[in-house]
């Protein structure tokens, strides 16, 4: 079962949460996959999240990059939860720790889901520590971005969203992300 480990209310009135647990299970409108540009599920969150919701999934998102092409940092693609609890799937394509520009990618990649989220009309959102896994980006920089990108969101646009949950799996990860969170809001 997955525990709130914190909670931040933002002046605007959205709370962030960092949760641990498996993202796959979340009761959320929508939950963010950490993709690559061709939507390819192969490994890591995106294989889990494509594994428990089903090829339906893989069938929608081979559909987006046949219609849109491949999917920028900045412009998620999103398809149905499948069988997954969540309505929908925002396909977030992170950046390559090495590739050059990776703040601005990263936060680009947070930037784009919350707008995908706010056009498909969520309350509630539920994100991985984006490219922090297999793309290398280092989680104390991340969750940094993460947390500026997601701040200055809702200080900046009017959004519908209530709750955003970061969700880790993994102890190294909640400890440096709730290292950054109290660095950052002290508790």
């Amino acid at each position: 079962m997955n525990a709130v480990l914190a909670e931040h209310l933002f002046s605007t009135g959205q709370k962030i949460q960092i949760v641990q647990g498996d993202i796959t299970t979340e009761q959320v409108d929508a939950i963010v996959n950490a993709a690559n540009e061709h939507l390819q599920h192969g490994g890591g969150v995106a294989r889990a999240i494509s594994s428990r919701g089903g090829p339906a999934i893989q069938k929608e998102s081979d559909q987006w990059i046949r219609e849109h092409g491949n999917v920028s940092h900045s412009h998620p693609a999103w398809t149905s939860g499948g069988r997954l609890p969540a309505k929908y799937v925002i396909h977030a394509v992170g950046p390559v720790w090495g590739d050059g520009g990776e703040d601005e990618k990263l936060s680009d990649a947070i930037t784009g889901s919350l707008q995908v989220a706010d056009e498909l009309r969520c309350a509630s959102l539920a994100m991985p520590a984006i490219s922090t896994g297999i793309f290398g980006f280092p989680r104390d920089r991340a969750a940094g971005i993460i947390f500026s990108a997601l701040e200055d969101y809702f200080e900046n646009n009017r959004s519908d969203l209530e709750v955003v949950k970061l969700v880790l799996f993994d102890q190294s990860s909640i400890d440096v992300f709730l290292q950054s969170w109290r660095d950052r809001w002290g508790r």
